[in-house]
């Protein structure tokens, strides 16, 4: 086999964008985006239309001159790819540019390096690089590479460098994984205490450069790091905070979609996608100025489906103050909202995007007059809590005659946690908190359901 030295590569970069027949379209201007998030120094952005790609260079052999005679002209020191190649292409580029070529998973890749903070992070991105590579791997070094192992007894062709390599890495992976499941555990654990204590989760995902960032820290009065960039946020960042009208979730916010998000970079990063895979809820940011929303829309879409998550979703159109939409909620059925009109920056529908999260979390929303005696004062400190109460006065006798608009089944399970009587509190609205009744109930007499009803504790 021939040897062949991969060059060293550097910033100042020559973009190609492949326009492929066969193949989607892919958005230029975002591809700009992703070799800046990358720090490259952009000389040069080629469009090269093909009807089918050439499957020794990806592009025809004349273009491939073409650009070698641009490196040399502008010193360029990397060829950046808009598109997947396979290792033979990148290599046969390499030998006739005579610099360094990367495709768009390892562009992607260097941007995830880049980004992640956290060891949960950084490990994701080594495996994804050492999938990426292991694929990639050539006879880089002249000399003997048939390197014997052992002495007397034991000589032959030996192992290769290549093959030491390989080896090597595939080590390495594994590692990488058994540290990695050992991660999962520990979310897993966080995520059991979540549900057995009833807490939703809600999850932000997205477009990258959406505005999930910017929107969660809005939300959670956080400061995780947001940016106008691509894939700003590369580990999931958590936080518990108190929604009106539900109490206590955590809030959720993950790594950004591409379009021709590579399956090998999906799979490497199920571990943080797994706070989208376990939500109560999902949060689908999206850039309403955008004049590439609907395709966004469907690459956020795909790679949900491809990671199996099926929790329900809100849909929230981000950056109305860009776009001039009004800020609205849209309903797909009565008291089910699936699009709301937002503005992180400005503030504009965060009011509504509230009242649309509780909607989709506890259901229709319903107003009750409840009348609380004295002793019922913590029921008070709880609805204040939640930010549901309209209306309060008291009466000559000392009872507090409150207005709610809240869910009937967070009232329900608030009256139920604190064993108070539902008739006398909540009066003609009480049947709106009763189950319907099964089989074996509806036998019991009506005495004995009143006496649930007006249960009280001892």
């Amino acid at each position: 086999m021939e040897n062949f030295e991969r060059h060293q590569g550097g910033e100042r970069a020559i973009l190609v964008s492949v326009a492929v027949q066969l193949l989607d379209d892919l958005d230029a201007e975002e591809f700009r985006l992703l070799a800046q998030s990358a720090g490259a120094e952009m000389l040069q952005h080629l469009s090269v239309p093909r009807h089918r790609p050439d499957p020794k260079f990806f592009i025809g052999s004349g273009k491939v001159d073409e650009i070698a005679e641009l490196v040399q002209e502008l010193d360029a020191q990397l060829v950046i790819f808009d598109h997947a190649l396979s290792p033979a292409q990148e290599r046969n580029l390499e030998k006739v540019l005579k610099c360094r070529v990367i495709d768009r998973t390892g562009l992607i890749l260097d941007i995830f390096a880049l980004r992640a903070r956290t060891h949960e992070g950084k490990l994701q991105v080594e495996l994804a690089q050492l999938k990426h590579l292991s694929t990639r791997l050539i006879r880089g070094w002249s000399g003997n590479l048939e390197q014997q192992k052992g002495g007397i007894g034991l000589r032959g062709p030996g192992e290769s460098q290549l093959e030491t390599d390989r080896r090597l890495i595939r080590v390495r992976m594994t590692q990488l994984k058994d540290k990695l499941v050992k991660v999962q555990h520990t979310r897993l654990q966080g995520r059991a205490a979540r549900q057995k204590a009833a807490i939703p989760t809600i999850s932000l995902v997205g477009y990258t450069n959406a505005g999930k960032s910017t929107l969660f820290n809005i939300l959670a009065k956080s400061d995780a790091y947001a940016a106008d960039q691509l894939f700003a946020t590369l580990d999931p960042t958590l936080r518990r905070l108190d929604w009106d009208g539900i109490g206590t979730v955590v809030l959720a916010d993950t790594v950004g979609f591409v379009r021709n998000l590579q399956h090998d970079l999906v799979e490497s990063f199920k571990a943080t996608l797994e706070e989208t895979l376990q939500a109560t809820l999902l949060l689908h940011v999206i850039d309403s100025n955008s004049p590439n929303m609907p395709e966004q829309i469907e690459a956020v879409e795909s790679v949900l489906k491809e990671i199996g998550a099926d929790a329900p979703i809100l849909h929230v159109y981000n950056k109305i103050d860009l776009s001039g939409d009004a800020a609205k909620i849209i309903y797909k059925a009565p008291d089910l909202p699936d699009r709301v009109y937002v503005s992180a920056h400005s503030g504009q529908g965060l009011d509504l995007l509230s009242q649309a999260v509780q909607q989709c979390l506890m259901g229709q929303l319903q107003h009750f007059d409840l009348l609380l005696k004295p002793a019922y004062a913590k029921l008070r400190t709880q609805l204040y809590a939640l930010n549901v109460i309209q209306y309060e006065q008291y009466d000559d006798l000392g009872n507090l005659h409150i207005t709610v608009c809240i869910a009937p089944h967070k009232l329900e399970q608030l009256l139920k946690q604190a064993h108070l009587p539902i008739a006398e509190i909540v009066g003609d609205k009480a049947d709106l908190l009763q189950r319907p009744l099964e089989e074996f109930e509806q036998d019991r007499k009506p005495s004995e359901q009143r006496a649930n009803l007006n249960h009280t504790k001892p």
